[in-house]
């Protein structure tokens, strides 16, 4: 089944420890597409600025994904600037120019609104339930949020939250939007809210699962080198619905499958800058590492 996901394509300028990059594609919508369409064909809604270089656009439509809803608008694409320093869990933000991103109102065609799966990545919650308000009767319908939305748009995240089926967010994220100060409370105050499920992030420790059937806990897989954890959420998230979109359901059975798929690509994502090791990876090399976290994590 396909997926329509909602966010930014952008350009990021960044710094790690293992080097710098200028304007490299970035944006959560980039990252989410490029990793679930190992799994299932995935349609983008999103702006770009006139200096939207087509190579990366035709970059993004070389992977099969459906770019009819990737509009050009007069003026700078969204550009965000940031660094890591030794703890790579955090990035630190320099620069943000949302430039066009600031005026997205997203438009979904026919096509889009009539999508089984869709992805709300972390735009505005006013944007967020404008798309929903334009879809036709969704399957599953899960998103992002963060911190600036948490604190600065609350009532409009919670009338959203009560929408959706799957909310995937970071644990700093899941304890400031519930109020508790640990991941098990947090993640029944959110269901609480709305969503049947709660995926809750927790960078090089992994990720847990909340479900109405059930929790799954999955370790990160361990890299001995990571260059760049830009776009690794958007790349756990886009594999974690991707595959549920390829099963067509969000049982907790295939919920705990995804989340390996999802621990699994966003493995992959990290290893490189900007969305380099998404564009080379290949299926073959997911299910070879799916086997090798499928043997870490058996007992």
């Amino acid at each position: 089944m396909s997926i329509v996901v909602v966010g930014s394509v952008a350009y990021d300028t960044l710094a790690t420890p293992y080097g710098r990059r200028e304007r490299v594609l970035g944006g959560s919508a980039s990252y989410f597409s490029l990793a679930a369409s190992f799994f299932t064909p995935v349609r983008v809604v999103a702006v770009v600025g006139d200096d939207f270089d087509s190579a990366d656009e035709a970059l993004l439509a070389g992977k099969g994904i459906d770019l009819s809803g990737l509009s050009r608008a007069p003026g700078p694409t969204f550009h965000w600037t940031g660094e890591y320093h030794d703890d790579m869990n955090t990035a630190h933000t320099l620069d943000t120019r949302l430039g066009v991103f600031a005026d997205f109102a997203p438009k979904l065609s026919e096509a889009h609104r009539g999508s089984p799966f869709v992805f709300l990545a972390n735009i505005d919650p006013k944007l967020q339930g404008a798309v929903l308000d334009q879809m036709i009767s969704p399957r599953i319908v899960a998103m992002d949020t963060m911190n600036y939305w948490i604190t600065s748009a609350l009532p409009g995240l919670r009338r959203t939250l009560a929408r959706v089926d799957v909310l995937l967010v970071n644990d700093g994220e899941a304890k400031l939007l519930s109020g508790a100060s640990n991941v098990m409370t947090a993640a029944r105050r959110i269901r609480e809210m709305g969503p049947r499920s709660v995926c809750i992030k927790r960078g090089e420790y992994g990720v847990i699962v909340f479900h109405e059937a059930g929790m799954f806990a999955v370790p990160a897989y361990p890299l001995e080198t990571v260059v760049d954890p830009t776009g690794a959420g958007d790349s756990f998230g886009g594999a974690f619905l991707g595959y549920l979109a390829s099963r067509g359901e969000a049982t907790m059975d295939a919920m705990r499958t995804a989340a390996v798929y999802g621990s699994t690509v966003a493995s992959f994502a990290c290893e490189d800058f900007s969305v380099g090791p998404l564009v080379r990876l290949t299926r073959a090399d997911i299910e070879e590492r799916f086997e090798l976290f499928r043997e870490l994590t058996r007992f």
